[in-house]
């Protein structure tokens, strides 16, 4: 089976979120599960790429592209990394920015990356049986693929990674920068404007999303950004498959980034916990204390991942013995709440407004708890990443935060992490007093502790799932 992945990012070449872990692992585990295939992954050639990869590559195509009125000189670079053949589409005119997104013109340099992408696949000779495309920014391959024919036998999957992020743009650019016709239209018109996250879900094969909750939530108008109806309209082809995280990397038995002891849930060294624990405290200046419980968050500050409602409780959270860190940037407006209540509870709170991959890692080591209350979550990778270290969720029950924490259960001790529902501040206030009566017993503690590090968030279990969709894809 030939497998291509399309995305405007992989780690570790180029990225800013959880869809570059996706294109950096997922492919990897892919290759790993199954040598026989023959799995690639494309990307743009950004000038951020790091110069120990870019002096490696090897030119692999040099051709024109043509979108619309324009002819673009394009070049393919290959770079091999763990069984797994990378491409970067190379145009400085596009692609030699300081950021990777927000351009005035992310229409265009989008449109010629996916057209780019099509006419790469004669140039270096591979077809793929599978196209897999990952959010707006590469949703014209799917489209292009299909409305212009190119090749009728390889099947077309797109996956939301997040559906708020959908492409949208004027319509009388319909040729002018995206090269489709007026009979194209239908497929890409949603509400007035051209959408092009509605011509992938209707032009490919199978749809996708990063969990099976989020594909259920996005039927509805809450969750959907207003493509709630298209979505259920094509429900017949929709699932959800959640992602996972890399284990290696995110390994508490051999990170060099803690400055505590390593430790594992496999050989019950638990002790480690502890001294990683008293190693953030010292280093952040907060009590160095182990009895008191630590509540962490790394995550950016905006609206979304629930912050109204930490600032609602946190104060009452704060009269108790709890200390409280968090680690990200954001809305301004959180940031100078976070640093005020930093302020007020000298000792008990710190609020580090940056972004530190390394600290993350000694949080998320150190930590005891670690909140998620968001309104929605597609996935979510950073509750996987705490179970991982042994940092136990507490989490609003919404798309991957449903499918990969389960309510802990005292009598029977089952479950990975505490829960609530509500999008509402004492529901979360609740859920963090039921963690903190199961923290007070240690015993009980430490199996909640244990069943979160046991947890298998290995990309294994998710490539397997991908691969029989991509095997029923091409029998039927």
């Amino acid at each position: 089976m030939k497998i291509l992945y399309v995305g405007s990012e992989a780690f570790p070449f180029v990225a800013t979120g959880g869809l570059g872990d996706v294109l950096g692992s997922l492919p990897v585990e892919m290759a790993n599960l199954c040598p026989e295939n023959d799995i690639r992954v494309v990307i743009p050639y950004y000038n951020t790429i790091p110069k120990k990869y870019a002096d490696e590559m090897t030119l692999a195509a040099e051709f024109d592209v043509h979108l619309a009125w324009r002819c673009q000189k394009t070049q393919v670079w290959s770079y091999c990394l763990k069984g797994v053949t990378f491409y970067f589409i190379k145009n400085d005119y596009y692609f030699a920015r300081n950021r990777l997104y927000g351009e005035y013109d992310d229409g265009e340099r989008f449109a010629y990356f996916s057209m780019a992408v099509i006419d790469m696949l004669e140039q270096v000779g591979f077809v793929p049986d599978v196209l897999h495309a990952n959010d707006w920014q590469t949703a014209l391959t799917v489209v292009y693929l299909k409305k212009k024919r190119f090749y009728p036998e390889t099947k077309a999957i797109y996956t939301i990674h997040n559906i708020e992020y959908q492409g949208k743009f004027p319509e009388a650019i319909l040729g002018d920068v995206f090269s489709l016709g007026i009979e194209d239209l239908h497929d890409v018109e949603y509400n007035g404007c051209i959408n092009l996250t509605k011509g992938a879900i209707v032009c490919c094969d199978e749809l996708t999303t990063v969990s099976s909750r989020y594909s259920e939530e996005i039927r509805l108008p809450y969750y959907s950004h207003g493509l709630s109806d298209v979505i259920t309209m094509y429900s017949y082809k929709t699932c959800g498959i959640v992602n996972g995280i890399d284990t290696e990397y995110y390994n508490p038995m051999k990170d060099p980034a803690m400055e505590g002891e390593h430790f594992s849930a496999k050989y019950r060294t638990f002790s480690g916990k502890a001294s990683n624990k008293l190693a953030l405290q010292k280093k952040l200046g907060l009590n160095v204390d182990q009895s008191r419980p630590l509540i962490a968050m790394v995550t950016r500050l905006v609206s979304h991942k629930g912050l109204d409602l930490v600032r609602a409780i946190i104060g009452e959270v704060l009269q108790g013995e709890s200390q409280f860190v968090i680690l990200g940037t954001g809305d301004e407006d959180y940031e100078y709440f976070f640093r005020k209540l930093e302020e007020y509870y000298p000792g008990k709170v710190r609020a580090l407004i940056k972004f530190d991959k390394d600290l993350s890692k000694q949080i998320y080591a150190g930590a005891d708890l670690f909140l998620m209350p968001s309104q929605a979550e597609p996935c979510g990778l950073s509750q996987m990443i705490a179970c991982r270290y042994g940092t136990v969720p507490v989490v609003r029950q919404t798309g991957g935060l449903y499918d990969t924490i389960k309510p802990f259960d005292p009598t029977t001790g089952e479950g990975n992490g505490f829960t609530f529902y509500a999008f509402h501040p004492y529901e979360m206030k609740d859920a963090i007093g039921r963690a903190l009566s199961v923290y007070c017993d240690q015993k009980l503690w430490k199996r909640v502790v244990r069943n979160a590090m046991e947890s298998d968030f290995s990309w294994r279990a998710s490539a397997e799932k991908y691969l029989k969709l991509y095997t029923e894809l091409l029998d039927y």
